[in-house]
């Protein structure tokens, strides 16, 4: 049974760091390019990063650009979100994801609050 983990939500306030985790069970995601996804209260989820399946090319939403770093260590099945200098709206449950999603791997996520 696949599973992906999501670790390293928080309450921090504005200008702080959380730093994200993925782990991925039941298959090797090495070979898939891999995202993280968010949903705030009252919106739709949307995209905010992805690495492609080596690890060396990352894309971002222009609202993250600079201050987030999406990476990968495939010898542990595991993706990461650095997140800095936080902003209250990005308030939201993380989860990640394959980029593309794939619809059964959505997982409970992480819950990110960041007071102002």
């Amino acid at each position: 049974q696949v599973q992906l983990v999501e670790s390293g939500g928080g309450l921090v306030q504005a200008g702080g760091s959380l730093r994200l985790s993925c782990a991925a069970s039941g298959r090797t995601f090495s070979s898939y390019a891999m995202g993280w996804f968010r949903q705030a209260p009252g919106k739709e989820r949307e995209f905010v990063a992805a690495v492609s399946s080596s690890g060396t090319s990352t894309y971002y939403t222009d609202s993250v650009k600079g201050r987030f770093t999406i990476s990968r260590d495939n010898a542990k099945n595991t993706v990461y979100l650095q997140m800095n200098s936080l902003k209250p709206e990005d308030t939201a449950v993380y989860y990640c994801n394959t980029n593309p999603p794939t619809q059964t791997y959505w997982g409970q996520g992480t819950q990110v609050t960041v007071s102002s």
